[in-house]
């Protein structure tokens, strides 16, 4: 076969889709290919291609709010629906295997993947996009990862209502937690779902190791307990989240990382879906073009696409970010965020939306330090060099 990719989540499906739809003999492979996707997949709604089909999108917030300090009013937001995502991103003529990839060999003219059961296949390029995991395409260990860690449970929308206010969506809402004593601040994060539902997650946005999920289910109990509500009382699954916002990128290597596996993480927000599925048909594309000179040439052509020099760029200055953030005070994180959106609509975009923009994200992180009282100003400054100031009270956006 031409391709083959390991992976069979949304950003592995994606691009098996998209280099079936090039004209390349696809595969793709998975331990179990047709397992439900159990994640609550959403991105700004213009940052979804335009070919996705509307049955695809299972609820979209016109009235999305960001919390920090105050309210503040986003762009729409859209909830995917994850089987009628799939259908659109799979094509019939995917050859899929069921099965665990172990290791890989290369030769000048394809690559040989190797099963833990004995079985093996064989493609010229070969795609990892297994995920934090990284089966095939691990990079270099950074010591303990910085973490997004959330717990979360869909109830009535009427359970829910007290905590939405106005809002049909809660991008972040730093508001704190009644139960929130120490172990660092957390957000309410929250998402219409169909069948008049919503779902609501205690969300820690960056930790280094993630928060515990204990912690952010005692948060998020006593956010309803606050309003009246036992969330005990519904016989609903819960969603669990930890992932990994700072995995290094790949470097060269006849293997191609793609989606998670390939740090398309946003370090700042966690997002990673939108970007994958906007770059599939373009790496496909890239292989088909590059194949002709080799296996080599094919996987170069798609690094080429996922991390051009600009993204590089941009995803350093984001994961600075992050380190930035990371080293904030608690009392620091909301006032942070309420400087962060009250910027432009067109700062807040560069830096939450386009990956290729640096000189948008410069523009970004300019004006959110311009725009800084003179303590966050301090904090963000040494965050740069890794320093801290320690945690005073009063500081103000």
């Amino acid at each position: 076969m031409d391709v083959l990719v390991i992976g069979a989540g949304p950003a592995g499906t994606a691009l098996a889709g998209a280099c079936a739809r090039a004209g390349l003999r696809t595969g793709l492979l998975d331990p179990a290919p047709d397992r439900p996707w159990r994640a609550t997949y959403a991105a700004w709604r213009d940052e979804l291609p335009r070919d996705l089909p509307g049955d695809a999108v299972a609820a979209t917030a016109h009235r999305t709010r960001a919390v920090a300090i105050n309210p503040h009013p986003l762009p729409p937001y859209a909830v995917l629906d994850n089987e009628r995502l799939r259908a659109h991103l799979r094509h019939p003529d995917i050859a899929v295997h069921a099965g665990r990839a172990r290791r890989v060999l290369h030769s000048a003219t394809d690559s040989t993947v190797h099963l833990t059961d004995g079985r093996h296949l064989v493609a010229a390029v070969v795609v990892d996009a297994t995920g934090a995991a990284r089966t095939l395409s691990s990079g270099p260990s950074r010591g303990a990862a910085a973490e997004q860690t959330a717990v979360g449970i869909t109830v009535p929308r009427a359970w829910a209502e007290p905590l939405l206010g106005d809002a049909e969506a809660l991008f972040m809402d730093w508001r704190p937690a009644p139960d929130q004593t120490g172990d660092g601040p957390t957000f309410l994060y929250a998402l219409p779902m169909p069948g008049d539902r919503v779902l609501v997650e205690e969300t820690s946005l960056a930790r280094r190791p993630g928060l515990p999920l204990g912690v952010l289910r005692r948060r998020l109990r006593s956010r309803f307990a606050a309003v009246g509500r036992e969330i005990d009382q519904l016989d609903a699954p819960e969603e669990r989240v930890r992932f990994p916002l700072d995995l290094p990128t790949p470097g060269a290597s006849r293997v191609v990382a793609f989606g998670a596996a390939s740090a398309l993480v946003h370090p700042a927000t966690g997002y990673s879906l939108a970007a994958a599925l906007a770059l599939a048909p373009r790496v496909a594309r890239a292989v088909a073009e590059a194949l002709p000179s080799g296996p080599a040439a094919a996987a170069a052509a798609a690094r080429r696409v996922v991390w051009p020099p600009s993204a590089l760029a941009v995803h350093a200055l984001r994961r600075r970010g992050l380190e930035v953030l990371l080293g904030l005070p608690p009392s620091g994180v909301p006032v942070f965020f309420e400087t962060f959106f009250r910027l432009r609509p067109h700062h807040r975009r560069a830096y939450l939306s386009d990956r290729e923009d640096v000189t948008g994200t410069v523009a970004a992180m300019a004006a959110l330090f311009g725009s800084a009282s003179w303590r966050l100003r301090a904090h963000l400054a040494l965050g740069v060099v890794g320093l801290r100031l320690p945690d005073l009270p009063g500081i103000r956006p």
